[in-house]
This record gives C-alpha cells, structure tokens and sequence, in this order.
C-alpha cells in the first residue's frame, strides 16, 4: 500500500476564511516535511472533488461553520475518509459553548455562570445584572472563540451591546476577572499552559490576529497548583467532550476563585500567532513535529481501515 497524501483542507465559507487559509498554508508546510501533501482550498459546504479516501488523508485547518462545527468532519465520515482532529460528534458538541459547558461542569470543571438566550427574545440588561453581576461577557453560542464577543462592564454598555446583537442563540456569562489561559491537548496529554495578555484588556477577534496586540507567556506566570489544575482540567475536558488527536482549551483564572473552564476548540488555529503551537513548544515540540503528531493519529487509522479491507 503507497503512503497516503496529507491534504490540507483550508478556506471554508465562514467568518474566519482568511484565517483559516493562513492556517491552512502553514500546517501544509509543516505536513510536507513528514509526508506527501497536498494544499485544497474549499470554497463551497462540500468535500473538494479531487478528493479519493483511498488516497488522501484529511488534514482540515477550516474554522468556525462548516469547519468545527461537525459539518465537513460528518460529510468525510459518510464518504469513508480518514482525517486529523476530533469526529463530527465531538466537533458538533464543542461548537456549542453552552452544551461544552454543561457536560464539563457534571465531570468537576468549574464554569462561569451564564445563560443562554436568543436575539430576538432577549432578556433585558437590568435581568442580566441581576442575575449575573455588572461585569458581563456576551459571545455568540455557535461561532468561533473570538467572534463577536462583546463585553459590558456598565448597564449602558451592556444595553448596547444587547441592541447590536445579530440573529441567533447568544451566551451571557459573568465576566471572570484574572489570567487568561490555554491549554493545548495533543492524544488526551495536556501539554503547556500559555498566558495571553492582550494590551487593549480583552482578547477579542482584533487582539488575537493582529501581530503584536496581544503578549503571550509560555509557561504561565501563575502558581504551580494553578498550573497543574489547568492542565488536569484540559485533559478532563478533552476526555468528557469525546475529542481525539488534539484540541485547545480556554480557562479564566481568578485571584480569589480559581480557574474556569471557557471553552473547548476542535480545529485550533495555526497561524504564526497561534496559541496550540505556544502550548506545544513547552511540550519540547517545533512547529513541524506538532504538526506531525497531530496528523499521525489518522495515517494510522487510515493504514488500518485499508489494510482491514485488502483482508477482506
């Protein structure tokens, strides 16, 4: 059986296809050293149709819709492929913040408070207050990490902001003041927890691409303990999510109450900002050996899927 062709999936038709085709560049680099690769840009909600399962095996860097959310990883399932990163189960289930947050709170992992809404029956600001407290974090329930995130630290801010909601279900959490923190998993092992200082306060879609508007410490500079329950955290959350190969996980840490679980990222970006290869590099990996870790899970479920067939 020849070596299978890594092909690196990237583009996509959500918010973050510029970001995702920078990603996508960089792991086909990284992939090329180890293994025969191929870069696809996808342009459309469908498998690219030079694609063969029994020839390539799915290295897909899409964000957001049709990337994480289970979408792509449940068409290549059907059509029999083999790919890196976590199943459609697993993917469909992360997309959603407040599902994520729910099983991982029943498995130990503090969460923030929160509640979830839709746009065009929302609660008024003066009912989130009371609920939640003054300092609140608004972000949509299905998108990436850092789109649309709104933060309100005064009723007329929080009144704005729930003004300018888009269509949809939304997330509104009680702001945890503290570090913030990620956590890279790489075959359910927690690798290093990254700290990520954002000089305009807020770690927002402009803080974490744009090269120099965020400072980012690896290891943390954060107490031992702390340390240690993150990377505990991370692995459980991993494990209770169903996930596979690698993922990224995002903590608060407050001064007074500890960490708290964000939110869990199947296809974690890949770019020279990223965070998961920051992670890794404490783990003792380059960029290059991250890549072919997190792609060597699925060459050997696709040498098996085929070698179980040549038996047939």
């Amino acid at each position: 059986m020849t070596r299978p062709v890594i092909t690196v999936l990237a583009g996509g038709i959500s918010s973050e296809r510029e970001v995702s085709l920078r990603s996508g560049r960089a792991v086909a680099l990284g992939a090329a050293a180890s293994f025969p690769t191929m870069f696809v840009r996808v342009d459309a909600a469908e498998i690219p149709a030079q694609l063969d399962p029994a020839v390539h095996v799915v290295h897909s860097t899409l964000h957001g819709t049709f990337g994480e959310d289970g979408a792509m990883q449940a068409l290549l399932e059907a059509a029999g492929f083999e790919f890196a990163g976590c199943d459609a189960a697993s993917s469909a289930l992360t997309m959603d913040k407040r599902r994520t947050k729910e099983l991982v709170a029943r498995a130990g992992v503090p969460v923030a408070p929160g509640r979830m809404f839709r746009a065009d029956a929302k609660p008024a600001a003066s009912e989130l207050v009371r609920e939640l407290g003054g300092d609140i974090v608004l972000k949509p329930n299905g998108e990436g990490s850092s789109v649309g995130l709104a933060f309100a630290s005064t009723p007329g801010e929080l009144e704005a902001s729930l003004a300018a909601l888009t269509p949809g279900e939304w997330l509104a959490e009680r702001r945890i003041r503290g570090a913030e923190l990620t956590v890279g998993v790489l075959g359910g092992r927690a690798m290093g927890v990254v700290e990520i200082a954002p000089k305009s306060g807020a770690y927002d879609y402009a803080s974490k691409y744009t090269r120099g508007a965020t400072e980012y410490h690896t290891p943390a500079r954060i107490p031992a303990d702390a340390f240690a329950a993150v990377r505990e955290f991370a692995a459980t959350a991993f494990a209770v999510c169903g996930c596979r190969d690698f993922a990224r996980v995002d903590f608060m840490l407050s001064p007074a109450e500890g960490p708290f679980f964000l939110e869990l990222n199947t296809l974690p970006g890949m770019t020279e900002t990223s965070l998961l290869p920051k992670s890794a590099s404490w783990s003792g990996y380059d960029f290059n050996s991250l890549v072919r870790e997190m792609t060597v899970p699925a060459v050997g479920r696709f040498i098996r899927r085929h070698t179980n067939i040549a038996h047939v």
